[in-house]
């Protein structure tokens, strides 16, 4: 890995090639390409460059002081509502990223499914849904498919083509993980029920891959940094080569505030807070924000001007809207046999049979299912959610006797689902509540559509199907019958299209009213796929990056 001396220092009041917002999944992406291209970068973070030593399973840090996703304890509260016509409420987090180098890709699951085909022009095939902005994307699976392939090998991603894999032009870098006991499980219930279980792809190791070494199993791996490096974030995969490049400065405790724009409606120049509190503004030729799909709309409805007065980018007032989360539901079940679902990646195993429902079940979905442990593999969350079973004491030597069983014996079936773009489901600016920086806090509103809360129910239906036939001798299970108050998928805010009047980007990510200006992250993206965006976000940003690179070599940024 890059030390920090062979970065260089550009001055603020220099102009660079390109600034870069966010140094996650895309953002990583776009910084090792556009450096490696030769051009000059800097890229703000706003929080700490961390290594792999830094990565503890630390379980209060992490799920409850929130030392990666940032809250309110840190001086970042966001609010929500279900409509306009709810009341607001702060809460400590809404929607959930991690503030560090690599982005939510330090912390995520690195479950790592590609879109289909059927993604990218859904809306042509299914025809409109009520209530919606359902729409085909400009591109097509066969246009991101080298990029997928892409990622695959540069990140690192283990798997094996499976009977619902998409149309791919090579194999995968590394062999699939070795199978779980409560994948086991999963695989013998499904094949009982006529359905085809296969590997499930991963951004993790099962062997040395790039210099990297393959994964240990430890199983904290949803929700936190490995210690090892073998899961694929962009903090070890890609910001490693852009600080190599030469070309690149990485400048940590960033807080963005603003983009700004010149008397030619060009951005020129973006501000920030450093750590101490100091205000900087740093020059460039084109500014790509990749700061995810709550960050990035937020930036831009601050940075209104005369020129831009709803916010920059926004003269379709769409910045913002059709925010997606994916849906999600759960099934746990208890066995007798030890299970150890703790242990490991969270998912070996995957089930896409349901991909795309039936349309005679009268509503629009599709999802995946896999099998994981009910507390991602953490005693203490297990210890903090109570009694899981009905009957189940809730607290002395009982409860700890149920949790010393209950956390080896028990395995969940995950239910990974579409979420439909709705134009009142928003990132906006709260007026009233700020943040450390004296920022507007984001404010979220969002309801899920009814085809959302029917197609949870139907993967809450099958997996507890699932379980019964792998033989649970109790279950319980979940969805979000009453719809979804947060998340950690953040998409479509800044959507893709090639009308200016309903979209923010074109095909290439670059933004309708400003030339210079992209939007390379989840707001990008016009449908939510089936549970998993990382891959498709990492996709994108390969094919950003060509395309800005032959933009800005042919002059035309």
């Amino acid at each position: 890995m890059a030390e920090a001396n062979t970065q260089p220092r550009y001055p603020t009041r220099e102009e660079v090639d390109f600034v870069i917002v966010g140094s996650g999944a895309a953002g990583g992406v776009m910084a090792k390409e556009l450096s490696v291209a030769g051009f000059s970068v800097v890229v703000l973070e706003q929080g700490p460059h961390l290594k792999a030593a830094d990565f503890k399973h630390d379980e209060w840090g992490y799920d409850v002081n929130k030392d990666l996703t940032w809250g309110a304890r840190q001086g970042y509260p966001q609010t929500f509502r279900k409509s306009v016509d709810h009341d607001t409420q702060t809460r400590e987090s809404v929607l959930d990223y991690a503030h560090n180098v690599g982005g939510s890709s330090v912390h995520f699951s690195g479950n790592f499914w590609r879109f289909r085909p059927i993604d990218f022009m859904e809306a042509s095939v299914r025809g409109p849904i009520s209530g919606t902005n359902f729409a085909d994307w400009p591109i097509t699976y066969d246009e991101l498919e080298p990029y997928y392939t892409k990622v695959d090998w540069e990140v690192g991603v283990s798997g094996l083509a499976g009977p619902w894999d998409p149309p791919r032009s090579r194999e995968y870098p590394c062999p699939p993980m070795p199978v779980k006991s409560s994948d086991v499980l999963l695989e013998r219930a499904a094949k009982q029920m006529g359905l085809t279980p296969y590997p499930a792809p991963v951004a993790i190791l099962s062997q040395p891959h790039n210099g990297r070494p393959g994964c240990i199993h430890c199983g904290f791996c949803n929700g936190y940094g490995c210690e090892v490096n073998a899961k694929s974030s962009s903090m070890v995969s890609m910001i490693p080569l852009a600080l190599d490049s030469g070309n690149c400065e990485l400048r940590t405790g960033c807080t963005v505030s603003r983009v700004n724009t010149d008397e030619n409606g060009r951005a020129n120049e973006v501000v920030y807070w450093e750590e101490d509190g100091t205000e900087q503004a740093q020059l460039a030729k084109a500014v790509v924000l990749c700061a995810n799909g709550a960050e990035t709309p937020r930036l831009l409805l601050a940075s209104e001007s005369e020129q831009h007065p709803n916010g920059l980018a926004n003269s379709s007032g769409v910045v913002g809207t059709n925010l997606m989360f994916n849906g999600y539901s759960t099934a746990v079940g208890l066995f007798d046999e030890p299970v150890n679902a703790c242990k490991s990646v969270p998912a070996t195993r995957v089930l896409h049979d349901f991909y795309e429902l039936d349309p005679s079940l009268g509503y629009y979905g599709g999802g995946g299912i896999d099998a994981r442990h009910f507390s991602a593999g953490r005693p203490m969350n297990m210890a903090l959610a109570g009694g899981l079973f009905e009957g189940d004491a809730t607290w002395g030597s009982e409860y700890k006797k149920n949790l010393q069983k209950e956390f080896t014996h028990t395995a969940a079936f995950d239910g990974h689902t579409t979420s439909l773009p709705l134009a009142t489901n928003t990132v906006t600016l709260d007026p009233n509540v700020r943040d450390k920086w004296g920022r507007a806090a984001m404010r979220t509103t969002y309801s899920d559509h009814p085809d959302d809360i029917s197609t949870m129910k139907f993967f809450y239906d099958k997996t507890m199907e699932l379980l019964d036939v792998a033989g649970a001798t109790k279950s319980v299970g979940f969805y979000a019958e009453e719809g979804q108050e947060g998340n950690v998928h953040l998409l479509g805010t800044c959507r893709m299209g090639n009308d200016p009047s309903n979209s923010v980007v074109d095909k290439f990510h670059r933004s309708h009213d400003v030339e210079n200006l992209f939007m390379v992250d989840g707001s990008s993206l016009v449908t939510s796929g089936r549970g998993q965006p990382t891959m498709t976000i990492m996709a994108l940003a390969f094919r950003a990056a060509d395309n800005i690179i032959q933009f800005a070599r042919r002059g035309e940024i």
